[in-house]
């Protein structure tokens, strides 16, 4: 996973799609508030194109081009077109691509494949913040909103996935009408600390992988939708290095499914402006309970955003 990785935030995140699915979660539950920087890895179920390329024989490969075959054997990885390249004498290869809905065939000469796997790419990745690990379920919860596929512009179907812990390197402040964002250094060689299962509205969600260490915050009680009031609250969230702050915000507005807040604390405001990309999933503590994670910022005045109640989170989380 390479370095300087933006979030999966794009520059307007809809929080259109919240919509209730089952029993609210008992008010007596208790979970690990994080805020902690990750690291999203997801392996995709196929083989895209990231950008237009043109080919020497006159033909394209498009940007979000789904490669299903080469010289007719079926592709699910990039190691399947490396070992296919390796055994093969011919001077050119004939790939199989879905687009629009319908397969093209293009001819691709062996010397240029090496400049075309540069564009083909079968994972996908960026930053994000952790917002509470279950410590009876051991389930994880981050983000507060889906991962987006930039290329493909949907949900991108992924076979695995994992999260690492992230160091933020710098910060590149919001100003309004452009989003901030962090620039992070991804400890994916220290081994991956969850799995993702579920990629959904709410957020992703897997299994934590590594063991609960005393270190790791204390267990808080979980607020209902009804109890969330407007005033001050609290922001977890990491700016510098790997360290989980605590800044002032205030809750501007509450509704059932969502809630808006401000960032008031002149620390945060200095150093980021507001709200930046990879700070969704941060989560917001109101008079010692947990009210919710942030999920997006308004681009305009990026010291506001919004919120989605935690009890969403929960009860959207894989069974």
């Amino acid at each position: 996973m390479r370095n300087a990785k933006r979030s999966f935030l794009s520059l307007i995140i809809l929080l259109g799609m919240l919509v209730s699915m089952s029993t609210m979660a008992s008010a007596a539950k208790k979970v690990i508030p994080m805020g902690d920087s990750i690291g999203v890895e997801l392996q995709l179920a196929n083989v895209t194109v990231s950008n237009d390329v043109l080919l020497q024989e006159g033909s394209w490969l498009k940007r979000g081009d789904i490669v299903k075959k080469v010289n007719k054997t079926k592709i699910k990885k990039l190691e399947n077109i490396h070992q296919i390249l390796k055994s093969s004498s011919k001077d050119a290869i004939k790939m199989t691509v879905g687009r629009d809905g319908e397969d093209q065939t293009v001819k691709v000469r062996k010397e240029e494949m090496a400049s075309v796997m540069n564009f083909l790419r079968d994972e996908t990745d960026g930053i994000g913040t952790l917002t509470f690990l279950d410590p009876e379920t051991k389930q994880y919860g981050a983000l507060g909103h889906q991962i987006i596929d930039q290329i493909l512009q949907e949900p991108p179907n992924f076979n695995d996935g994992s999260i690492f812990y992230a160091r933020i390197e710098h910060i590149k402040k919001s100003i309004p009408g452009e989003p901030g964002y962090k620039i992070s250094s991804v400890e994916n060689g220290n081994g991956e600390i969850g799995d993702i299962e579920l990629n959904s509205s709410y957020g992703i969600f897997g299994k934590w992988q590594n063991t609960l260490q005393p270190s790791l915050p204390k267990a808080i009680e979980i607020m209902q939708p009804s109890q969330i009031k407007k005033g001050p609250a609290k922001i977890l969230t990491t700016i510098q290095g790997k360290k989980v702050e605590t800044f002032d915000i205030t809750i501007t507005k509450v509704n059932n499914k969502s809630f808006q807040i401000e960032v008031t604390d002149p620390v945060l405001k200095e150093k980021t402006g507001g709200i930046l990309q990879g700070m969704s999933g941060s989560p917001i503590i109101q008079n010692g309970h947990f009210a919710g994670a942030v999920t997006h910022m308004y681009i305009e005045s990026p010291e506001k955003g919004a919120a989605l109640p935690i009890t969403e989170m929960l009860k959207n989380q894989p069974a």
